[in-house]
């Protein structure tokens, strides 16, 4: 089967391709880097002749709330219109879970938009909303590391592993459009800043991290926001094996 994969050249762009290859699948790298532009469009046409299904592992530059509701809305429209002038049968689209009850977050009112005009779109579709990816800890204590110290948000997540999610996106690009698919996450709950510490300390880093509600992620991340909901996909590899693959 001819797949493309937009967002190739991610995180999970990067291991769905390779899922889907180990499968003998055909794939198509759709990526800015690559010569694709789903801003303007430029190569689209040409990379999607023969796809049957197209997997959105898109991610926007970082951004304020209406540069990046912009960014995806207008990366997803141009895609979509693509898909249906190639005739292609099934749109996968990665997201999160949880984002409907989440506002003030710009990353995921973009996601929203995304999940908006796909339901709405012209191709038949899957929305796979995800939880945190086991590396998500470390990169948050990025966004804010300063002379040795980090705020960080205590979130409460239930982290997957990023190859596990390829695995799954990889699985249904292969099957039919199942609309909105049950959330998908990791076997265990964490709390974030302890995931933070534990991520630092595998890799010998001496980092002071802050607690605080004061920051991208506020009160209304709290609790059990950002847990998968009933009837979840659960994925067996723990944040301990991924964690130990890291030191």
């Amino acid at each position: 089967m001819r797949i493309a994969v937009a967002g190739a050249t991610g995180n999970i762009g990067g291991l769905t391709v390779a899922a889907l290859e180990r499968q003998g699948h055909e794939v198509v790298r759709i990526s800015r880097s690559l010569g694709v532009d789903l801003s303007t469009g430029a190569g689209l046409d040409e990379a999607l002749t023969g796809a049957e299904v197209v997997v959105d592992a898109i991610n926007a530059p970082g951004a304020d709330e209406a540069a990046t509701v912009a960014y995806l809305g207008t990366a997803t429209r141009t895609l979509l219109a693509a898909e249906a002038r190639a005739g292609v049968r099934h749109h996968v689209l990665l997201s999160i879970v949880g984002i409907a009850d989440v506002g003030g977050n710009a990353h995921y009112a973009g996601k929203r938009e995304q999940e908006r005009l796909v339901s709405e779109g012209p191709v038949p579709w899957t929305i796979v909303p995800a939880t945190q990816f086991h590396d998500f800890a470390e990169m948050v204590t990025g966004w804010t590391e300063q002379d040795g110290v980090a705020t960080i948000a205590p979130l409460l997540v239930q982290p997957i592993a990023p190859a596990d999610v390829a695995g799954v996106l990889a699985e249904i690009a292969v099957g039919e459009p199942k609309g909105r698919y049950a959330d998908v996450a990791g076997p265990e709950t964490q709390d974030l800043v302890d995931m933070a510490r534990r991520t630092l300390a595998a890799r010998g880093r001496a980092v002071k991290l802050v607690p605080t509600w004061d920051g991208v992620f506020g009160v209304s991340m709290a609790g059990n926001v950002l847990l998968p909901g009933a009837g979840a996909r659960i994925e067996p590899t723990p944040f301990e094996e991924w964690l130990a693959g890291q030191e």
